[in-house]
Parts: C-alpha cells; sequence; structure tokens
C-alpha cells in the first residue's frame, strides 16, 4: 500500500513539473515561429552598396559629413541621396571609389583645412584675469566666469582642439600656441567643433591670408586685453587697402571673402597691429 501511495506521488510530482515544461517549451516553439515569420515578413532589405561604401571610408568617425560616423554616411549616400563628396579625410580618392559604385561622374573637391583665428592663447602672450585652477579644458574654463584669458573672444589654450583632432594635425610649441599642420589637416572641422569660442573655420587650403583674431572689442579695449597685442582693432585700414574689396568690418574685427581675395597681401602689410596673417608674405 506504502508502494502505491509513492508511486502516486512521484506520478502526481511529475506531472506538476511536466505539465508546465511541456507548455513552456510549446510557447517557445510557438513563439519562435512567429519571429521566424515576422523576420521574413517585415526584413529589410541592405542595399549591399552601402557596406560597400563603408569600405572605403576611411573609418575616423569625425562627422565632418554631418552625419553620425562613417557608416551612417555610407547609409545617407544611398538611401538618401546625400551628396557623394562630403568626406574631407577621404578627398578626391574616396570621392571617385564612391562615385563609381553609385554609377555617378566624379565631383572635383577642394581641399579645405582648419585655421586658428587667434594670436592669442600661448603661455607668453595671453593676459590672464585669475589663476584657474578647474578641468583642463577650455569648454569647462569657459563655461566658469567666462574663463580665465582676458579676452574673452580668445583662446582659452587648454588644447580641446588638439584632443579633437584625430589626424595629429595641432601642435603646441614651446609658447603653449597651437599650430595647424596643413599636411595633416583633413579639414573634417573636428576641431572647430571643439572649440568652444569658435575661433577655428575651415577654409580653402589656397587661401593664405587670414584674420588672426576674433576679438570683438573696441580697438583699447581689445589691445588691453590680447596679450600678443595683434589684435584687430576695427580700424578699417586693411577693407581701404584691398584691391579687390574682398575685406569688411563688423564688430570692430575685419573678415575675409576667401571668394574675393587673391592672396595679395596688402591688407597684411597694412595691418597697424598685425593681426593679419600672410603666409606668403616671405615669398613676395
Amino acid at each position: 500500500m506504502n508502494i502505491v501511495l509513492v508511486t502516486l506521488a512521484e506520478a502526481s510530482l511529475a506531472a506538476q513539473i511536466g505539465i508546465p515544461t511541456f507548455i513552456i517549451g510549446m510557447l517557445g516553439l510557438v513563439f519562435g515561429v512567429l519571429l521566424a515569420i515576422a523576420s521574413k515578413v517585415f526584413a529589410v532589405e541592405v542595399d549591399p552598396r552601402v557596406e560597400e561604401i563603408n569600405e572605403i571610408l576611411p573609418g575616423a568617425n569625425c562627422g565632418g559629413c554631418g552625419s553620425p560616423g562613417c557608416s551612417g554616411y555610407a547609409d545617407a549616400i544611398v538611401n538618401k541621396g546625400e551628396a557623394i563628396n562630403k568626406c574631407a579625410p577621404g578627398g578626391a580618392a574616396v570621392v571617385a571609389q564612391i562615385a563609381q559604385i553609385m554609377g555617378e561622374e566624379a565631383v572635383e573637391v577642394q581641399r579645405k583645412v582648419a585655421h586658428i583665428h587667434c594670436s592669442s592663447g600661448g603661455i607668453k602672450n595671453t593676459n590672464w584675469r585669475y589663476q584657474y585652477q578647474g578641468v583642463f579644458s577650455c569648454k569647462s574654463a569657459v563655461n566658469i566666469a567666462g574663463g580665465p584669458n582676458a579676452c574673452e573672444w580668445g583662446c582659452v589654450g587648454f588644447n580641446d582642439c588638439v584632443r579633437a583632432c584625430q589626424f595629429d594635425a595641432i601642435h603646441v610649441d614651446e609658447a603653449g600656441m597651437r599650430h595647424i599642420d596643413n599636411e595633416k589637416c583633413t579639414g573634417c572641422g573636428a576641431c572647430a567643433s571643439a572649440c568652444p569660442r569658435k575661433l577655428i573655420a575651415i577654409h580653402p587650403v589656397d587661401q593664405k591670408v587670414h584674420i588672426n583674431c576674433s576679438s570683438q572689442a573696441r580697438g583699447p579695449e581689445a589691445k588691453a586685453a590680447c596679450g600678443s597685442q595683434h589684435s584687430c582693432i576695427g580700424c578699417g585700414i586693411c577693407a581701404k587697402k584691398c584691391p579687390e574689396e574682398a575685406i569688411t568690418v563688423a564688430n570692430f574685427l575685419a573678415h575675409i571673402d576667401a571668394e574675393k581675395c587673391t592672396n595679395c597681401g596688402a591688407c597684411a602689410e597694412a595691418c597697424p597691429t598685425k593681426a593679419i596673417l600672410d603666409v606668403l608674405a616671405g615669398s613676395r
């Protein structure tokens, strides 16, 4: 009798375990079948050209094209009709390969590079308002009382741009000044995006004359704040001397129209504060 009771108890226990297990197993099977069917019904076909273009792109993921990384740009070209010449690091060679994949005509790419529109920012040529002891970042410093340097438009000098550059194209000299290496610069714009004071702009590589200042302060204030003493004072002499009328002055700051500029250097020669850089000055 005891043996019968034990056997019945074991059978009952087995049923209690087996039935739920069977139900769960069947549910898993049903859901698996449903997922398999759904994967076929709602499958999104991936255009093979996306992967082909992604393999061609340099993989820098710099964001210079306006897309979230190289894979995003490849997808935008194929599926959204994005222009094929937006990859600055890739240059003309990459454009030619993408054009072949897309069956388009390769559009000539004008090479561009970054330029820092500030002659200040170094250890020896920046006037400081206070000693900064926070996070060693331009963005952090600017968010604290407007930054430690006297010129509110000047380079803070904590190298956010250097860290943002993936191509080792920005170097710091012994005086703490940052310099763009045009041979390495791809014009991706990562450094420009990283600069909290927007001192870096992307220009055609053949533009050789630049306003090396971003200050919008009045003349005396600009000169007092700038440690380099090469601030633009908005005097307008450069605009008067420019034979192509390529320079305008607004908010006490000169601006050069790259499309009109012929790199003659007349503005740089006339500038009383030497706030204009003429790269070709030594070869004239």
